[in-house]
């Protein structure tokens, strides 16, 4: 389990990452602490693309090479392209709980390759990805949608927070950790979903 410090640590890394603030993410990189950057910390910028797309994962490990970098992956960090197409169906399952159909038919309605990238890649290939815990991803893709005020999606993570093992403490802890990055507006709305959620485990 990752400690509560450095969650909060990944928590802002993230968002900072996700809405572009360079300065935050140099702190980070600067402040990091021993043993940092680790798996974790990779594991969690890896996943950034997902909320704010491939330019800015760019520019920002640029920015953290500038910085020190973010460590050498071991070799079972880096995967094959074969994908266990188990692995992310499971934890959209646990994500989505009873909904996981009707979630996987709605976004085939919208394309049928997008139903297959959110299956194939989104889920199979980063955020079922082992090196940091489903809860903990879930926390950091809570931050994240607060911060750019996606409440559908918003939603949808915080429940899977919940149910992929996190408390309602942890996730308004993570709101906490990031609250000067989100939009005081948005943040309100993230604590009400959250709360909207903590009898779903």
């Amino acid at each position: 389990m990752t400690d509560s410090s450095k969650i909060h640590r990944l928590v802002r890394l993230s968002t900072a990452i996700v809405i572009g603030d360079w300065d935050c993410v140099r702190e980070l990189r600067r402040s990091a602490a021993p043993g940092e950057p680790d798996r974790e910390w990779r594991e969690a910028i890896l996943q950034t693309h997902l909320f704010a797309g491939f330019p800015r994962l760019v520019q920002a490990f640029g920015v953290l090479e500038e910085e020190g970098g973010i460590g050498v992956p071991a070799a079972q960090e880096v995967e094959s392209p074969m994908l266990d197409p188990g692995r992310g169906a499971q934890l959209f399952d646990d994500i989505y709980g009873k909904g996981a159909d009707t979630v996987r038919e709605l976004l085939d309605g919208y394309h049928k390759d997008f139903g297959a990238w959110i299956a194939e890649h989104a889920y199979g290939r980063v955020l079922a990805r082992p090196g940091l815990q489903a809860d903990r991803r879930e926390l950091l893709a809570a931050c994240a949608l607060a911060a750019l005020g996606q409440d559908r999606q918003l939603a949808s993570h915080c429940r899977g927070a919940l149910r992929c093992g996190a408390t309602l403490e942890e996730l308004e802890a993570a709101f906490d950790s990031a609250a000067d990055l989100i939009p005081a507006d948005n943040l309100v709305r993230a604590r009400r979903i959250a709360r909207s959620f903590q009898l779903e485990s």
